[in-house]
């Protein structure tokens, strides 16, 4: 297999509305038809090797088979996108200032949980100090947990403060409430007004001569002085949550029943927000009444990520950073993916949004920024170690990934289709991570691209895909290619229309993209995809010299005989073997390229030769197809060196496994059809040397032997 080579670049500005295009960076010296010269001559990536690429790096929704088998995109997009019920919004009713009810706290007292949580430590903490300042990422129950911990504390009722309240006129509105206990929920600070331990001591000293508690709940970055202590709230375990609301709502004979559930067991494999529990509860509720059916219940969870991926984007700066959104963006692309990876790119993406927001304004990213725990709880994901396949084999790595993995899909179709305005930012970068030297990269914004045609194919089309397929730059249009096959893989559709269409081309760049897709796919419906090549091999024909496509047409056969369908393909390839001399070649020279690669698993045995003992074994068709086609690579002209070259790497192959020394006796002498193929065949083997110019293999005079025999 061959590594693709070094990353050329892209321009990062694209205008609004229109496509990215291929940028030239080769040196200010060179003049643009030299360096689209050079370009032009930059050999593309191998059909295998992109191949091999999109099976290691797709996201887990889109491992590739070659066919459409309509996985989580389809059904992500079916269940949100249908009628919408909000019963939840904040995290409780919305008020300025004023007292919060009792009947209100009592209400929260019923189902609060403090299972798996510090409350415990924090109501002592409170009872100490007076002041308690919690923090947390939104929708984790910190106003709750703040109006729990005044409550268990004495101090009510409680005085609710206006969260437009600065750290420097906080005293003041704790001054103008009577009530014993206090609660500022979302305490907004900056860097010109963080909240100091000046403010602290002087709300404490009040507070104790009144005898008053005050909570206030915050970001997971709030601006503090180094001397303010903050305690950080998390919320209880989904499980625990949901059990004590459905004990509570249905009584626990009703809840443990519920609980079983199979849609309430996947529920529970997810992390959920306390009020997302509290709109599961309230849908469990109708099960239980008979006005929903049990299906209904996975449709829910799937509002409910839809209504998280929208606030995240709809929030405003102060609550979420661009910066951390570009992040979020980036995560779905890379879900699974290295952390450190990940991060760099999301940097390089809220650069485009910048430049797309402000292009006067110079591109910076902060050098040090969030935490990682604290920008994946953020993001709701969660990091692991894991190994990850690279070029130089397996790597140990930190990775993150969404707890649900129906986020990736959810959030970039939000970011597609509702925020229009971030198209070509997010058209520009994705423009330079398909050049980007690392095989994960491309393929992951290959298959973002994917994802995106899905939502809306039109637009991916005219922004990414077109552009790419037809730049002079080979890993753009290799790109194209990966970004088509990975959006026919998540359900996108007309894909293979356009494959067709693209094939059928007189354009040249456009027919590179289609053959190529047609090798990826073509196991799906190996007849037309078959008949697609021929038809476009016999337009490349030319008996003085090779048609320009010819070798992509060669490397798509080439990976339809390595599919899970290669028993077909052989079939059809051989029926028009002998129908006209360009598709002689194609089936030839795809065959010869398909006899080079090995197992996986086994180095030593080729995958053809895999294939042909298991069609021995079974009698299948392969068993008189493959000896046919090296029969007749083996008696024509054009293809015999090559041939007998593939052939001397077999029987090498065979001097180090015994799988493969048997399959290749067995098959040998189906190839020696006549005197000129055995004197070939036989010369082969007498004077076939090691590699490097080595002794001569053993396994020859086993294969000559076996070859006598016949």
């Amino acid at each position: 297999m061959t590594t693709p080579g070094p990353a050329d670049h892209t321009d990062s500005k694209a205008e609004p509305g229109k496509p990215a295009e291929p940028a030239d960076q080769d040196g200010p010296d060179q003049s643009s038809e030299e360096k689209g010269t050079q370009r032009e001559e930059a050999p593309p990536q191998r059909a295998w090797d992109t191949l091999r690429d999109i099976t290691r790096h797709a996201p887990a929704s889109a491992r590739f088979t070659g066919r459409n088998s309509g996985v989580v995109a389809g059904e992500i997009n079916g269940n949100v996108t249908k009628t919408e019920y909000h019963y939840y919004g904040s995290s409780g009713p919305t008020r300025t200032s004023g007292e919060v009810p009792a009947d209100e706290l009592d209400r929260l007292a019923l189902t609060f949980v403090t299972e798996d949580t510090p409350f415990e430590e924090l109501v002592e903490r409170l009872r100490k100090e007076r002041v308690l300042v919690l923090t947390g990422v939104p929708f984790t129950g910190r106003r709750t947990a703040a109006l729990m911990l005044l409550r268990r504390a004495g101090a009510t009722p409680v005085h609710a403060i206006d969260r437009e309240t600065t750290p420097g006129t906080l005293l003041e509105q704790i001054q103008k409430g009577g009530a014993p206990g206090h609660v500022l929920c979302d305490l907004v600070t900056s860097r010109e007004e963080p909240l100091r331990e000046t403010h602290l001591l002087s709300l404490h000293d009040h507070l104790l001569k009144h005898d008053g508690h005050l909570v206030i709940t915050t970001g997971l970055r709030p601006w503090t002085e180094e001397d303010v202590r903050t305690w950080s709230w998390t919320a209880p375990k989904t499980e625990v949550l949901l059990r004590s609301h459905l004990e509570r709502a249905v009584g626990e004979p009703t809840a443990h029943r519920l609980l079983e559930l199979s849609e309430t067991r996947t529920f529970l494999t997810r992390a959920h927000q306390p009020r997302e529990v509290v709109a599961y509860v309230h849908q469990l509720r109708r099960f239980v009444q008979g006005e929903i059916q049990e299906d209904a219940l996975g449709e829910k969870t799937a509002e409910l990520l839809d209504e998280q991926v929208r606030e995240w984007f709809e929030a405003d700066e102060d609550t979420l950073h661009p910066r951390e959104k570009a992040f979020l963006i980036a995560l779905a692309a890379f879900d699974a993916g290295p952390y450190a990876l990940t991060a760099e790119l999301s940097d390089l993406l809220f650069q485009e949004l910048q430049a797309t927001a402000d292009s006067g304004r110079p591109k910076a990213v902060p050098v040090f920024g969030t935490h990682i725990g604290n920008r994946l709880r953020t993001a709701r994901a969660r990091p692991y170690p894991a190994q990850e396949m690279t070029e130089w084999g397996p790597v140990e790595q930190l990775k993150a990934e969404f707890l649900d993995s129906r986020t990736a899909f959810v959030l970039l179709r939000e970011v597609w289709t509702g925020h229009p305005s971030a198209r070509p930012a997010l058209v520009a970068w994705l423009g330079k991570l398909i050049v980007d030297g690392r095989p994960f990269v491309r393929t992951r914004a290959a298959a973002t691209v994917g994802a995106l045609a899905f939502t809306d194919l039109p637009s991916a089309m005219a922004l990414v895909i077109e552009p790419w397929a037809l730049s002079r730059n080979p890993q753009q249009r290799v790109g194209a290619v990966s970004a088509l096959a990975l959006a026919h893989r998540v359900g996108a559709p007309n894909i293979l229309r356009i494959t067709d269409s693209w094939t059928a081309s007189d354009d040249t760049k456009r027919s590179w993209v289609g053959i190529r897709v047609q090798g990826l796919l073509g196991a799906e419906r190996p007849r037309e995809a078959l008949a697609a090549l021929r038809v476009q091999a016999r337009k490349q024909y030319d008996p003085d010299k090779p048609g320009p496509l010819e070798n992509e047409i060669a490397e798509s056969v080439e990976l339809l005989l390595l599919s899970e369908e290669s028993e077909d393909v052989l079939s059809e390839v051989l029926r028009t073997l002998d129908d006209h001399r360009s598709v002689f070649q194609i089936s030839v020279a795809g065959f010869l390229r398909a006899c080079g690669h090995m197992a996986e698993e086994t180095p030593d045995l080729p995958l053809v030769l895999l294939t042909y003992r298991q069609a021995r074994l079974d009698g299948t068709p392969a068993a008189h197809g493959i000896p046919r086609l090296w029969r007749s690579a083996l008696g024509d002209p054009a293809f015999t060196t090559e041939a007998l070259d593939v052939l001397r790497g077999w029987i090498l192959a065979s001097d180090r496994d015994d799988a493969t020394s048997w399959a290749l006796a067995d098959l040998l002498p189906k190839l020696a059809d006549d005197t000129t193929a055995r004197q070939r065949i036989e010369h082969l083997l007498r004077t076939v040397r090691g590699d490097d110019g080595g002794p001569r293999p053993a396994a020859a005079d086993d294969l000559l032997t076996a070859l006598h025999r016949a």
